[in-house]
């Protein structure tokens, strides 16, 4: 005898697929095939975009991963300023972050004029365009790690080192490849949300411009029919990395 499905959940998510895949297959009935071509500069912008959010990555996932073991497996004194500094950074607007940024590490602000004394200018460069994509990402990636963390069992980090394994080896050897399918997770919501930041960049690193400001940029100037085309490729370059991760972790790839 065949279990039935229940209908509710089925219905409901065949519902939130539909309203899901809406949005792009406006996307695909609106664009201009017959004419599709691309605007002076976009081919920059996506170079700019994924070199930078490649870097972006690399720096949040070398600080963020040991950052969020620490929050899963420590827990100190005034642990929910922690937690509120994570939330602050996650819940505030990206217009606003920019703007916090600007005044922080703007021309006049009191990091921004130290570091342009060491030759370091954070606005309208390209590790201004960094750290906009770093600041946008990391408490994504955070919160992700953090979660996947929590859900390795303590009791084998201990079994290991009891069984004389250092602190360091246990936590890539045991911890790391247990919480890899979170981790993958949270590294694709990483890479997502750094190659798709648009009001953190618009504030503090309008130039060199990634693929969102082209995109606002080509609206201002030309039209839609200048946005359809590097949203394609904005799409067909934001897809493969996430999705590698998720048939590599499960073991699909061939």
């Amino acid at each position: 005898m065949h279990a039935m499905r229940p209908r509710l959940p089925t219905f409901a998510a065949g519902l939130a697929l539909l309203l899901l895949a809406a949005p792009f297959a406006g996307l695909l009935l609106a664009t201009d095939w017959r004419h599709f071509g691309f605007a002076h500069g976009d081919g920059g912008a996506v170079a700019v975009s994924l070199g930078y959010s490649l870097v972006a990555l690399l720096l949040i996932v070398a600080l963020g991963t040991p950052f969020a073991w620490w929050l899963a497996r420590h827990r100190v004194r005034g642990q929910w300023l922690i937690d509120a500094l994570l939330l602050l950074a996650l819940l505030t607007p990206p217009l606003a972050m920019g703007l916090l940024l600007a005044t922080m590490y703007g021309h006049y602000g009191p990091a921004g004029q130290l570091l342009e004394r060491a030759g370091l200018v954070l606005t309208n460069s390209p590790p201004a365009f960094v750290m906009a994509q770093f600041y946008a990402a990391l408490p994504y990636y955070v919160i992700a790690a953090r979660a996947a963390f929590e859900g390795v069992p303590r009791e084998l980090e201990q079994i290991a080192l009891t069984l004389g394994h250092s602190p360091t080896r246990c936590f890539f050897q045991v911890s790391l490849p247990l919480a890899r399918l979170g981790l993958a997770a949270a590294v694709a919501l990483a890479w997502v949300r750094a190659l798709g930041e648009f009001g953190v960049a618009l504030i503090v690193a309008y130039y060199p411009q990634g693929i969102p400001v082209k995109l606002w940029v080509n609206l201002q100037e030309i039209g839609l029919d200048a946005v359809y085309p590097l949203l394609w490729v904005f799409f067909l370059t934001a897809l493969p990395l996430p999705l590698v991760l998720g048939l590599a972790v499960r073991g699909r790839l061939p």
